[in-house]
């Protein structure tokens, strides 16, 4: 297989329909979209990503800021998490350290603690390997019924407010965008190709790309949308926004209305990657959250306000036709591809 996400069609075939025990306990667990698991009674919710690679504390800080963003997407504040390194034989000290100073820096912006994990060293990798699972509790916002909003598996009583889950997308509802889509994808091309971007444009331009790091949290966002009644949104990471819309669209099984004009993205990022040749709409995207809104131009400038850029860009329709609009051009939106920072990493 290549790397990178699976692929839908082996998500599901080869890993959902294997997972056949239930427990009632569980109010939403592995699904199309679904990166967190909520739990009743307390609506706890736990998020997990695992990460090829954590060569440098980058990478760490990145894989940590990723799990988190699932976790707020599922409208839950990260609290607590626990982290696992597998290292090869090869593997200094030092690098245990870096890995380790970036993890903790990245959890304290957060307001994260790392209550705990494993290190060890093993020759069975060639490459560090690290494994975050995060604890979050809800984020204050109103109450809703658990059995309504799950499609009644939630069993009478339970609430998972203001607990999200990526299903929970109606037609009609406004898709809601912040932030601006491939920042993550940006700020690695723009490292990966400094010096050959230095030759091209103006040293504060590649600077400016190399720091969409400090744009990859969402938390805030997904605070001030769950205070607003929110009860569906996704943040979009690796394959970027047309992969996050269609996780969506298909947990929630609607259809999509999209206007490509109205997504918004950074100049730095049109640049790089038309240099780079990607395709900055299949990009990885941590940073940009996608909501779904019954009045999505309310809830857009409610995030303005707090000065969090968003934008509406269509809406989800009755229906399986997930369609991008560009001008007068009409296609279908595909099922997620490959990251195009494949291009480029391992």
């Amino acid at each position: 297989m290549r790397p990178g996400k699976i692929s839908d069609s082996v998500l599901k075939r080869s890993v959902l329909q294997q997972i056949r025990f239930k427990r009632q306990e569980v109010l939403s667990g592995a699904g199309i979209g679904e990166d967190c698991a909520i739990f009743a009674p307390s609506g706890l919710c736990v998020s997990a990503v695992a990460q090829a690679a954590a060569a440098e504390g980058a990478d760490m800080a990145r894989l940590l800021t990723r799990c988190a963003n699932n976790t707020a997407s599922a409208g839950a504040r990260p609290l607590a998490s626990l982290l696992t390194l597998m290292l090869p034989e090869t593997a200094e000290e030092a690098l245990l350290r870096q890995l380790m100073e970036a993890a903790e820096e990245t959890g304290r912006r957060m307001g994260m603690q790392i209550a705990g994990g494993h290190t060890t060293v093993s020759r069975h990798v060639d490459c560090p390997l690290a494994c975050v699972t995060i604890y979050g509790t809800p984020m204050e916002g109103p109450e809703a019924d658990a059995s309504e909003l799950l499609g009644g598996g939630a069993g009478p009583g339970h609430s998972v407010t203001p607990l999200c889950v990526t299903r929970g997308v109606r037609p009609g509802q406004d898709i809601v965008l912040t932030k601006w889509v491939a920042l993550e994808g940006t700020a690695l091309l723009a490292r990966i190709h400094r010096q050959r971007l230095l030759e091209r444009y103006p040293a504060h331009m590649v600077e400016t790309a190399e720091g969409f790091d400090r744009y990859l949290s969402v938390i805030p966002e997904a605070a001030s949308a769950v205070k607003s009644g929110i009860l569906a949104m996704h943040d979009a990471s690796e394959g970027g926004i047309l992969a996050a819309l269609w996780e969506l669209a298909e947990s929630s099984g609607v259809g999509l209305s999209i206007d490509l004009r109205k997504i918004p993205i950074r100049q730095e990022t049109v640049e790089i990657c038309e240099f780079c040749e990607v395709n900055p709409y299949m990009l990885a995207s941590s940073g940009c959250l996608v909501l779904a809104a019954d009045h999505g131009q309310a809830l857009a400038d409610r995030l303005a306000a707090e000065r969090i850029p968003a934008a509406v860009i269509g809406r989800a329709t009755a229906g399986r036709d997930r369609l991008l609009y560009n001008g007068d051009e009409k296609r279908y939106l595909d099922k997620p591809a490959q990251d195009e920072i494949y291009k480029y990493m391992g």
